[in-house]
Formats: structure tokens, C-alpha cells, sequence
């Protein structure tokens, strides 16, 4: 079951300087006052409610929508950056030199960290993660398990199983130590900042900690609704025989150096892809067994 109660934001060792980019979302509303409570100094950028969006599209996952916060973040010297989506139950975060950081990094730190107080414990994460942080969470002496994307899908298997930390690479992260498993951005960056305020290194330097592989973005060609599971089917039976196939959401194949993931979006009539290895060349010669497959299915729309 998962934990339940009031949250406990463990006192910091030292304050942080905090740029907020809440994209003119609700985030602005509450983010810099939850902040400054804590005891760190807040700049607010873009903290206006406004639902035209006239700086640029609340979502913390694309890059180009960090922009404006990581310079900022060097402009004013700051600790970190962080940025919420519209309705602030996603994060996303910049570290001192700007740098954007992918969510299933973030989730890996807090994930290390929650470990130490809860060793054993169970961590969830979606089939878009990178594999670091599944191997992140067992060397850190959890127990990480791969699902499907979705936010009720993670909450729901975080109650079947029971897991403190859950999250996905579109940057819902959900909480269940000491709190009630929900995807709050607000509790999210609560916790990254009391890992940075407690620890003796910068934001970008616990990132370094963890290793690095090449991803390639996630594509998303168009696919009928009606077409992608007999496509999905397609494709595996395609890939047999050349690495081990999860098949939790679509399939994910594991390669000698890396992985390729083909699922059907919830929500679009859309296929989502995504690439990771140890190189670049790895990555894309993954990618390119996939694009073969799917050229035997005209309705998928061609992305290479």
C-alpha cells in the first residue's frame, strides 16, 4: 500500500537560490511562496497567470521551452532552475549552468535518494525511461520496474506493488512516501531541492553521476488507431530473434548495447518510438531496424 499522510519536507542544510519558470501556469501561483517558506530565495520568471501563453508553451519536457530559464539561471547565479507545465502536476529542471535535465534523470536522483531511507523499496517507471534509471534504482538496492505510459497506469501499479516513487519521461512524478502517490510537481521539486540543499555537490555534478547514453528524441509518426496493434504485431514478429522483447506497453527489445521501443499512443492516433544506446551509431542503427519493419505498413507515416 502505499504511504499516506502529511508531507514531510525534511529542514535543508542550506538555502538555494531558485529560478521558477511556471510558463504563466497556475505554478506561479503557489510554487515561489512554497519555495520562500522553505527558506530559499525565489526569482520568478514568467509567474503571471495567462492562459494565452505569450512567453512559450508551459511544457517543461521540450527544450526549447527551457530557454529562457536556463538563462536566466546563469544570469542571476542560481542553484537550479525549475519549471512546472500549465497545471503544475509536471516539473521539469535546469541545472546551474542552464542545462536542461530529462525527467527519468531527475527520477533517478530522487529515486537514490528515497533509497536510503527506504532500502528495498519498489520504483516504477515507464517504458519510455532510459535504462539508467532502471539500473540506477537496483544499484542503489530497489527494486525498478518497467511499465506502461500513462499516469493512471504508473499510480495504478504503484498501489499493486506497493512502490514509494513512481514516473514517467513526460515528467509526472508521483510521490508516495509519506504522501498519497499522486503526480504534484509541487512535491516533486520539494524533494529535488531537499536533495540538493543536503548534499555537497551541484545539480549538475549529481547528474554526472549518473552515466550517459545516447537517446534519440521520441518520434511519433501518424498510425489509424484501427492499424496499430496489427502493426505493433507486425514489427515484433519482424525483431525476433534479435534481442529480448518487454511487452508491457507495445514492445520494448533489448540489444546488445541499448534498446528500441514501439508503442501506440493513448490519446493520439500516433505511433511513439524511441532509441537509446551506449553511441550514437547504436542508437540509430536501433532505429533503423525498426524503420525497415514499419516500411511494410504504407498507413504508418514515414519519419526517416
Amino acid at each position: 500500500m502505499l504511504r499516506s499522510g502529511a508531507l514531510k519536507l525534511r529542514i535543508k542544510t542550506h538555502p538555494l537560490k531558485i529560478v521558477v519558470d511556471a510558463g504563466n501556469g497556475t505554478g506561479g501561483i503557489f510554487a515561489p511562496k512554497l519555495f520562500r517558506t522553505l527558506g530559499h530565495t525565489v526569482i520568478e520568471l514568467f509567474c503571471e497567470p495567462d492562459g494565452s501563453y505569450p512567453n512559450h508553451q508551459p511544457d517543461p519536457q521540450v527544450p526549447e521551452n527551457l530557454r529562457a530559464l536556463g538563462d536566466k539561471v546563469r544570469e542571476v547565479g542560481a542553484d537550479l532552475g525549475i519549471a512546472f507545465d500549465g497545471d503544475a502536476d509536471r516539473m521539469g529542471a535546469v541545472d546551474e549552468q542552464g542545462n536542461g535535465i530529462a525527467a527519468d534523470r531527475l527520477l533517478a536522483l530522487l529515486a537514490r535518494d528515497m533509497l536510503t531511507r527506504h532500502p528495498g523499496s519498489t520504483v516504477v517507471g515507464d517504458v519510455l525511461s532510459s535504462q539508467v534509471l532502471f539500473d540506477a534504482v537496483a544499484q542503489a538496492g530497489g527494486t525498478p520496474i518497467m511499465w506502461a505510459s500513462g499516469h493512471s497506469l504508473v499510480k495504478a501499479k504503484m498501489v499493486e506493488t506497493g512502490a514509494l516513487l513512481g514516473g514517467e519521461m513526460s515528467g509526472h512524478i508521483f510521490l508516495g512516501e509519506d504522501y498519497y502517490g499522486f503526480d504534484d510537481a509541487y512535491v516533486a521539486a520539494g524533494r529535488l531541492l531537499q536533495v540538493l540543499a543536503t548534499a555537497k555537490q551541484s545539480l549538475a555534478a549529481l547528474n554526472a553521476s549518473l552515466p550517459t547514453l545516447y537517446s534519440t528524441p521520441e518520434y511519433r509518426p501518424h498510425c489509424p488507431d484501427e492499424a496499430k496493434a496489427r502493426v505493433i504485431d507486425g514489427v515484433r514478429a519482424a525483431l525476433e530473434g534479435k534481442g529480448e522483447i518487454v511487452a508491457v506497453d507495445g514492445i520494448r527489445v533489448q540489444f546488445e548495447h541499448g534498446w528500441g521501443l514501439l508503442r501506440a499512443s493513448n490519446t493520439e492516433p500516433v505511433l511513439s518510438l524511441r532509441f537509446e544506446a551506449t553511441s550514437e551509431a547504436d542508437a540509430l542503427a536501433y532505429r533503423d531496424l525498426f524503420m525497415a519493419a514499419l516500411k511494410n505498413y504504407p498507413e504508418v507515416e514515414a519519419i526517416i
